[in-house]
């Protein structure tokens, strides 16, 4: 990998957001106005609650203010706004919160809510941003619609399944969104397609743009971390692969 270093990415890629409950651990800080800390919890695999992940003040992580279920991604939208992204159906949403807004729930409302619901947000405060962006797009780059209170984030980057019409079609996508500039660029995996991984049991789960080389690093579940080419669309080499 000439000058890109795979202990640097490795690093990188332990930070990088991943998706609800499996990632939990990755996901961003977030405080209150007055400096008050939001924290992150898991609440198991078994259960009525089994894999939901809640947000509540740190001293207060009995009432919850905010609940995700299986594939949520939170990001921090400047200066102190939080926001989710997920798939929605054939879509991918995002939804933005004030977390000094959201009001506390008990857990018992959203006891087995889950397992019944094709929801995957749940928050007794509506979101002051809501808006989707179709799996179906063309390659290359679009222009989308983005709700105000999302602008300040500058660059986002989705793993998503996107359509293939054959086997040698990629599987799989990474939709750069530049929430700013109202764009999304649309980069198919080309390496990612169905006569070469198992889709479904292997996915691409997180990635994000190396600082230093601005090139794409990721992960592939059951497969390994790689790193893309300059294009974005094709694989340049594994960083390191599963065993």
């Amino acid at each position: 990998m000439g000058e890109i270093s795979p202990a640097r990415l490795l690093d990188l890629l332990a930070h990088t957001v991943g998706p609800a409950p499996w990632y939990w651990k990755t996901f961003p800080e977030s405080y209150s106005a007055v400096g008050q800390r939001f924290v992150w919890t898991h609440h198991g695999e078994q259960g009525p609650l089994s894999y939901v992940v809640s947000l509540g003040l740190e001293p207060e992580q009995d009432k919850p203010r905010l609940a995700l279920n299986t594939y949520c991604r939170p990001f921090l939208v400047p200066p102190d706004r939080l926001g989710i992204w997920c798939p929605e159906g054939r879509s991918i949403r995002f939804v933005c919160f004030e977390p000094d807004q959201l009001k506390e729930f008990d857990l018992a409302e959203i006891a087995g809510w889950f397992k019944q619901s094709s929801e995957r947000i749940y928050a007794a405060t509506t979101p002051i941003a809501d808006f989707e962006v179709p799996l179906a797009l063309a390659a290359g780059t679009q222009n989308i619609d983005v709700p105000l209170p999302l602008r300040s984030v500058d660059e986002l980057i989705v793993p998503t399944s996107y359509p293939s019409k054959s086997s040698d079609d990629p599987a799989f996508a990474l939709y750069v969104f530049y929430l700013q500039a109202g764009l999304v660029e649309v980069l198919p995996q080309k390496w990612f397609t169905s006569s070469q991984y198992e889709v479904g049991k292997q996915w691409i789960t997180r990635a994000a743009r190396d600082p230093e080389s601005h090139r794409i690093y990721g992960e592939c579940f059951g497969v390994g971390s790689f790193l893309l080419a300059e294009d974005g669309c094709t694989l340049d080499s594994w960083i390191e692969r599963s065993t």
